[in-house]
């Protein structure tokens, strides 16, 4: 059975204004199936979510199971994307399939690679330092 997203009530609604922002976007498909997963979701009441769950600004450790290859990656917002620093966009086809799910969770995803299944293996979530 397939696991559920969980969000928190602050990313469910970042996540929806990005969605409605992007619908004429190139990356549609992703745009798309960012929606229906919000659309299944668990909604958390408030922001407090288990920190083993994967949400925006995560530091994800996944690995492809049959290719037993891992990687790491943290999961930005779109403006602050960058792939030679690891930072994925929240609409890229792998953010859009770990995003809400949990460490050891397993998801199979269609990414342009063709289907993977995707083991979350660790997750940081570091809180922003603040400035005052």
């Amino acid at each position: 059975m397939k696991p559920t997203p969980t969000f928190c009530t602050t990313d469910y609604q970042l996540l929806r204004e990005l969605i409605l922002k992007s619908k004429n976007a190139t990356n549609s498909k992703e745009v798309g199936q960012l929606a229906q997963e919000l659309d299944r979701a668990i909604i958390s009441k408030g922001d407090i979510l288990d920190d083993s769950i994967v949400r925006i600004n995560s530091h994800v450790t996944i690995e492809d199971v049959k290719a037993k290859k891992q990687m790491k990656i943290q999961i930005v917002l779109p403006s602050n994307a960058d792939v030679k620093q690891g930072k994925i966009s929240i609409l890229a086809p792998l953010s859009v399939a770990i995003i809400g799910f949990k460490e050891n969770d397993e998801v199979d995803w269609e990414l342009p690679a063709g289907i993977k299944t995707l083991k979350i293996i660790a997750v940081s979530n570091v809180l922003p330092v603040s400035n005052q």
